[in-house]
C-alpha cells in the first residue's frame, strides 16, 4: 500500500516551461524554512488534522454511535454545505458502489442509503423530503459554529418536519460540531440530542477525518480504521524537512514554484477514476479557500487558482484547452494502478480499424493508457504536470491521500506568507446575507449594506 507522486513532467529540462532546475534546486531552503513554519503552527496546536489519525477516543465516538443506530434508519441525510459536505460527498463516491442510492437493501448488505443536502435550493430539498420515510431516517446536522445560515436553515425545515411526522424528533437527529460552544451543541444540552466533535483546533475544510467524515462513513459500514491507517502512514512520511523525502512538500513546492515562477496560476486536479472525481472538489475548496489571501490589508491577493477535471471524461471538454489554451496551469493527475475490476474489450468488427484494434484490451487497461497519454501529450506541448499514484481505491488510501493534500496545503501557506487556516473573505458576504434576513446583531452589516450602489436602469437590458 503506498502513494507515489511521479514530477518528472514538472521539471524544466524535461518539459519547456518546466520548473527550471536552479530554482527546484533553491527550493531545498525555502522549504526546510517553510517546514519550520508548519513544525511552529503544529506545536502551537493549530493543525489538529495532523492528530486525528491517532485520535481513538474521537474515531470510538463515531463507531460507538454507528453501532448504536444499526438496523434502525434507511436513509442518512446529511445538512452541512463546504467542508462539512464535500468530504462525506467523497467519501461516499470513492468507497460505496456506484449508483448506491439506486441499489436495493440487499445489494446494500443491508446498509442505509446516503443523501448530502449541501446547498438551500428549494427544488433538491422538497424533492427529497417527498420521497423520504421520515420515520426511517436519520439527520446529520454538521457545522462547526452552530451558527451556519444554510445549514441551520435545513435543519429548521426538517425539524419541523419531524415534529409534526413522528413520535420524538431527537431520535432522527446526530449533531456534529464543536464540542463546547454554539448553537447545535446548547442544542445538545438542553433538548438531549447526540452530539459529536468537531475538535476546535480543525477547520470545516480540514474535518473529513473528524465525525464530519468519519461519522456518514461509519453509519455506512466504511472501513473508518483504514481511513485512519493510511491518514497515520502519510502524516509520518512528510514529517521531515528534506524536501525530496516529503511528498506533501513536494506537491506544494511543485505548484508554488510553477505559480510564482512560471505563471501557472491554475492548479488542476484529475483523477483517472470514476471512485475519485468527487475529490478533485473537495481539493477545490481546501486549495482556494487557504491560499486565496491578501499578504496584508490592500494588497492583491496571492494564491493559485484550483479546478477539478475527470479522465477520460475531460480529454473531450478541458483537455482542449489544457493544451492549447493559454500556459498559464499545471495538471495533477490520480491515477489508480490497480483498478480492482475489469471489463474486457470483446474482439469484434475486426476488420474495421476504428473498433478492431480495441478489442482483446480491458477498460482499465484503456483508462491507463489514456491518462498516460494525456500526460505525455501535454509535456509534449510544454503544458507541465504530475501524477499521484495510489496502488488501488480503498479506505487506506483515501486516506493517505486526504494527508497529503492537507499537509501540502498548509506547506504552501507557508510558502505564500499567507494563513492557510482562516477565511476572512468569506465573512462579509455572510454579514451581508444576516443583515438582508434580520439576524440582531447584524446592524453594522446593515448600514453598511444600505450604502452600496442600488440597480441602474442605465446598465439592465
Amino acid at each position: 500500500m503506498t502513494v507515489r507522486i511521479d514530477f518528472t513532467n514538472m521539471m524544466g529540462d524535461v518539459v519547456d516551461g518546466g520548473i527550471a532546475a536552479a530554482d527546484w534546486k533553491s527550493a531545498s531552503e525555502a522549504f526546510r524554512r517553510a517546514h519550520a513554519g508548519f513544525d511552529r503552527r503544529r506545536q502551537a496546536g493549530e493543525l489538529g488534522f495532523l492528530a486525528l489519525a491517532t485520535d481513538e477516543a474521537l474515531h470510538k465516538q463515531s463507531t460507538d454511535f454507528a453501532k448504536s443506530v444499526r438496523g434502525r434508519f434507511d436513509d442518512v441525510v446529511i445538512l452541512g454545505i463546504g467542508g462539512s459536505a464535500l468530504g462525506p460527498i467523497a467519501l461516499r463516491t470513492a468507497l460505496l458502489k456506484p449508483q448506491w442510492n439506486s441499489l436495493s437493501k440487499d445489494e446494500r448488505g443491508g446498509e442505509p442509503r446516503l443523501h448530502v443536502l449541501d446547498n438551500v435550493d428549494p427544488h433538491t430539498i422538497s424533492a427529497l423530503l417527498s420521497r423520504l420515510a421520515l420515520d426511517r431516517a436519520l439527520f446529520v446536522v454538521i457545522s462547526k459554529s452552530g451558527g451556519t445560515a444554510e445549514t441551520m436553515a435545513q435543519y429548521l425545515v426538517i425539524r419541523d418536519r419531524l415534529n409534526k411526522s413522528v413520535k420524538d424528533a431527537k431520535q432522527h437527529l446526530v449533531l456534529v460540531t464543536d464540542p463546547a460552544k454554539g448553537a447545535l451543541r446548547d442544542l445538545a444540552r438542553t433538548e438531549g440530542i447526540p452530539a459529536l466533535d468537531i475538535p476546535p483546533a480543525v477547520g470545516g475544510r480540514y474535518s473529513v477525518l473528524t465525525p464530519v467524515g468519519m461519522l456518514p462513513a461509519a453509519l455506512l459500514g466504511m472501513d473508518t480504521a483504514q481511513l485512519l491507517a493510511g491518514a497515520k502512514d502519510m502524516a509520518a512520511r512528510c514529517g521531515g524537512e528534506e524536501l525530496a523525502s516529503n511528498p506533501a512538500g513536494v506537491f506544494a513546492t511543485l505548484q508554488y514554484l510553477a505559480d510564482t515562477k512560471e505563471g501557472r496560476h491554475i492548479h488542476v486536479l484529475m483523477p483517472y477514476s470514476d471512485p475519485l472525481r468527487d475529490v478533485a472538489d473537495w481539493f477545490v475548496q481546501l486549495w482556494a479557500e487557504s491560499l486565496g489571501k491578501h499578504r496584508q490589508p490592500g494588497d492583491r491577493g496571492v494564491g493559485p487558482t484550483p479546478m477539478g477535471a475527470l479522465g477520460a471524461t475531460d480529454q473531450h471538454s478541458k483537455v482542449q484547452l489544457f493544451m492549447e489554451g493559454p500556459p498559464d496551469k499545471t495538471i495533477s493527475f490520480i491515477a489508480v494502478d490497480e483498478g480492482g475490476v475489469d471489463v474486457p474489450i470483446p474482439k469484434l468488427h475486426s476488420d474495421v480499424k476504428e473498433l478492431g484494434y480495441l478489442g482483446g484490451h480491458q477498460l482499465g487497461e484503456l483508462l491507463s493508457i489514456e491518462q498516460r497519454a494525456t500526460a505525455g501529450a501535454l509535456a509534449r506541448r510544454g503544458r507541465p504536470n504530475m501524477t499521484i499514484h495510489l496502488d488501488r481505491v480503498d479506505a487506506w488510501h483515501l486516506g493517505a491521500l486526504f494527508m497529503l493534500l492537507e499537509i501540502a496545503t498548509i506547506h504552501a501557506g507557508e510558502l505564500y506568507g499567507v494563513n492557510p487556516l482562516d477565511q476572512p473573505g468569506v465573512e462579509l458576504g455572510k454579514q451581508f446575507t444576516y443583515a438582508q434576513l434580520g439576524r440582531a446583531d447584524a446592524e453594522q452589516a446593515r448600514q453598511e449594506w444600505n450604502l452600496l450602489p442600488k440597480p441602474d436602469a442605465r446598465y439592465s437590458v
